[in-house]
């Protein structure tokens, strides 16, 4: 019997099932997998093992298992298998973010910072766990997360602070510190429509009127905001598809989802009209080559770097994904598809689809509304991100030039998106020890 155990912090029941073991095997082969794959790409790069490999093992290990104690002290119940995956997807960003070094502007420094990064936002999981016992908590500043969100998302256009780059306007700077506000208002929101919805949901369910709709119009009005004012298209279908998702959930109702794509087309094609950006993106993705020294230049040579790794992959280290721009970022995922091959783009889709199979097992499990809305909504936020980012990589979306959560470069992201796991783990084990005391019939 274990220290755990001997506390009474894990029911039997549970313990039987002994999930922190299963968690730390995982993570011990996930380890594995992540050192073995920095050391080749720099094989593949330089014929050399890396100095810096012992150092390295020490670094991931140490965070790894750094994780597997929290979880394993304060959310002993937790699923096995959410955090691993979310580490794999880490690892494998981190090991191409490292291979591509030099090769892309600034790219000397992104390893080291986003090792960094990857520290911080394991600090900040494990402080939510700390701070948050208990999910249901959230819900009692629900109108100090729905404003906090909207400030933060307004917080790029105020003059001074916010910055546009590259086209977009959302990234703010405070003195030294520059992040995405954005990353962290899309957690609060999902903290705010949860708890809201739980009240409005019996509403929807029962009746169907025009002031039943206005929740969802002001969320269509609030997207196309984002987009127009801030010119970040993947912000706002993101947070759409959240809202409509949410509301689907909490009313029951098939209709919403049909009434929110035809809404986000209806917006889509207004902006189409109006605005040269999105003009210009939804160009790119129709016919990349009319233009392909420019707006078509990225997708065309993400399309070709994909193609070139075929089935397995050139090998790490053997390709050329710096030829796409912005590969550490937006194009990782052609990045990973170049010198991985198929076989490797479908291994990280397969962790995102186990990562958010794990979100939705725990909404299906849960017993109250706040926390079935409230999974719903984080997983929402995980696979929609993804979706967004790979279909716009493969050309099944136009390119809205947000990251593939865990994997891409980039604190902010990295950050909120280990806040996001410490909330599921959290409702997991809330959920599991829940079930162990329900009455048997």
């Amino acid at each position: 019997m274990t220290a755990l155990e001997r506390r009474g912090s894990l029911p039997p029941s549970l313990a039987a099932l002994r999930p922190r073991r299963v968690e730390l095997g995982l993570i011990f082969l996930i380890a594995v997998v992540v050192v073995a794959a920095y050391g080749l790409a720099s094989l593949g790069q330089s014929s050399s093992v890396p100095a810096n490999i012992g150092p390295f093992l020490a670094w991931m290990l140490g965070l790894f298992f750094f994780v597997h104690l929290a979880v394993r002290r304060f959310a002993p119940a937790a699923d096995p298998v959410i955090v691993p995956m979310a580490l794999l997807l880490n690892g494998l960003g981190y090991v191409m973010i490292a291979r591509l070094g030099g090769d892309v502007d600034g790219g000397g420094d992104l390893a080291g910072l986003q090792s960094v990064w990857t520290a911080v936002g394991i600090g900040l999981f494990v402080a939510t766990l700390i701070l948050i016992p208990r999910a249901r908590m959230l819900a009692q500043y629900r109108y100090l997360f729905g404003l906090g969100g909207i400030a933060l998302l307004a917080l790029p256009l105020v003059p001074g602070i916010g910055i546009e780059l590259n086209g977009a306007r959302i990234w703010v700077s405070i003195g030294p510190v520059n992040f995405q506000p954005g990353e962290f208002a899309k957690i609060a929101l999902a903290i705010f429509f949860a708890s809201y919805l739980v009240d409005a949901g019996e509403l929807i369910k029962n009746r169907l009127e025009l002031r039943d709709l206005v929740p969802i119009g002001a969320a269509w009005a609030a997207s196309v905001g984002v987009m127009v004012l801030e010119r970040d298209l993947g912000s706002s279908m993101l947070l759409f598809a959240l809202f409509v998702v949410m509301m689907w959930m909490a009313s029951g109702r098939t209709m919403f989802l049909g009434l929110g794509a035809a809404m986000f087309a209806a917006g889509g094609v207004v902006a189409f009209q109006l605005f040269s950006h999105v003009e210009r993106r939804i160009d790119a993705w129709l016919n990349p080559w009319a233009d392909p020294q420019d707006s078509g230049f990225q997708i065309i040579q993400a399309t070709y770097s994909m193609a070139e790794g075929g089935l397995t992959g050139t090998g790490l280290g053997r390709g050329e994904p710096d030829r796409v721009p912005f590969a550490e970022t937006d194009f990782i995922f052609a990045a990973l598809g170049e010198e991985l091959g198929l076989a490797g783009t479908a291994a990280v889709l397969m962790a995102f689809l186990v990562l958010i199979g794990s979100g939705l097992r725990i909404a299906i499990r849960a017993t109250r509304p706040f926390e079935i809305l409230l999974a719903v909504g984080l997983t929402t936020l995980v696979a929609v991100q993804a979706f967004i980012i790979m279909g716009g990589v493969v050309r099944l979306i136009p390119l809205t030039g947000i990251t593939l959560p865990f994997v891409s470069y980039g604190g902010s992201a990295l950050v909120s998106n280990y806040i996001v796991l410490a909330l599921l783990v959290r409702l997991s084990h809330e959920q599991r020890v829940a079930a162990t005391k329900e009455p048997t019939p």
